[in-house]
């Protein structure tokens, strides 16, 4: 029992009869139109391949690559080489030089004037300034201290004047102003009862009218909104959905089913032109091998072949053998001479300067020709008597 839920198979939508009525005699003339076309593209592209492998890649190379090659190679590359060399013998030896004989030696000296000013103005510092300094940091301590102590004293005296002016004003406030102001405030509260009861029942009447007004206003604008509703609805929008529902969307959907059938009839003649195109292309490389290329390879093999090896074995052998017997008789004949050559040279030294005096013997400790040192020989550290 199968346990796994199998996946629910998508099947198609269900065409129209427009649909199945339109597809036949669609992909018929496309097909009948497409076919050229492939054709024509896949002769295009045999031949742009063609003309790509074997015209524009060679001209390319012979254009373009080879001689930027050669002159980078020989032009950029020998040229940058010399103008680096030109640079380093006119420009970096003579400013090591400058700067190993001259600006260091000058740098050194700054140095040491540097250094010297520098200890000069630390011993000013720390055996002139500072005491210096101390001094006038004890003055100024002295002068603050004082100068605290006076305006302390300065202040001690204006904070009991403020003190007595402070009492002298509040007395005032208490004795005289404050009855005024209570005068004043029960005098404003008697206004302001008076005015609340007279504008009161006015402010009313102003708000029940300006309801009512408001009321109104929103019943004509509303009353005009609807009417313009309806009457934009009747002449625009009930026309433009029946247009819509009745005209626009059945056109549409006749549009969509042709447009669609039309892709699908030039994607299946596509295919169907490419199989053709590939017969016809075979077809046409079957007969071109068997009118041109068989014939030229049956010649070549049958004719050519035997012709070439007849030429290679009856000439080209024995003139390369007769080639290098002369190039072996010429060479012995030069090392012939090069050795008379020598030889007439050491006896013409010999007569002008004499024989060349013979080496005197060195006696060696390691044996020589066939007595070489052994196991069983005395010449060893080991045996040695």
């Amino acid at each position: 029992m199968d346990l796994e839920k199998q996946p629910a198979q998508q099947t198609p939508p269900p065409e129209g009869c427009l649909a199945v009525a339109i597809r036949i005699p669609v992909r018929i003339v496309v097909l009948v139109l497409v076919v050229p076309v492939r054709i024509a593209w896949d002769a295009l592209v045999v031949v742009g391949r063609f003309l790509r492998d074997s015209l524009l890649r060679p001209l390319w190379r012979a254009l373009v690559v080879w001689p930027c090659t050669a002159l980078w190679r020989y032009g950029v590359v020998p040229l940058a080489k010399a103008v680096g060399l030109l640079g380093k013998v006119l420009l970096v030896i003579p400013l090591v030089w400058l700067y190993r004989s001259v600006l260091t030696p000058v740098g050194h000296g700054i140095a040491w004037i540097v250094r010297g000013l520098v200890a000069g103005l630390v011993w000013v510092y720390a055996r002139v300034l500072t005491p210096v300094g101390h001094g006038i940091v004890w003055l100024l301590r002295g002068v603050g201290a004082g100068f605290v102590w006076l305006c302390t004293m300065i202040g001690h005296g204006l904070a009991w004047v403020v003190r007595g002016v402070v009492a002298g004003l509040t007395w005032v406030y208490a004795r005289m102003f404050t009855p005024v102001g209570h005068a004043v405030v029960w005098l404003l509260k008697g206004i302001g009862a008076v005015l609340l009861w007279i504008l009161t029942p006015v402010g009313r009447a102003i708000v029940w009218c300006a309801r009512g007004l408001a009321w109104l206003a929103g019943v004509v604008v509303t009353g005009i909104g609807v009417a313009l509703y309806w009457i934009a609805r009747v002449l625009l929008v009930l026309p433009a959905v029946a247009l819509w529902r009745w005209v626009l969307a059945p056109v549409g959907r006749v549009l969509a089913v042709v447009a669609r059938e039309v892709w699908g009839a030039l994607g299946h003649a596509w295919r169907i032109a490419g199989y053709i195109s590939l017969a016809v292309g075979r077809f046409l490389g079957t007969l071109l091998r068997w009118i041109f290329v068989e014939p030229v390879r049956w010649v070549y093999r049958e004719v050519l072949t035997p012709v070439g090896h007849v030429v290679r074995d009856v000439v080209l052998r024995p003139v390369a053998e007769a080639a290098r017997s002369v190039g072996r008789i010429t060479r012995d004949a030069l090392a012939s001479a090069r050795e008379s050559v020598r030889q007439a040279r050491a006896d013409v030294r010999r007569i002008l300067f004499g024989a060349p005096r013979a080496r005197e013997a060195v006696a060696r400790r390691e044996p020589t020709g066939a007595d070489t040192r052994t196991l069983g020989s005395s010449t060893t550290a080991l045996t040695k008597d």
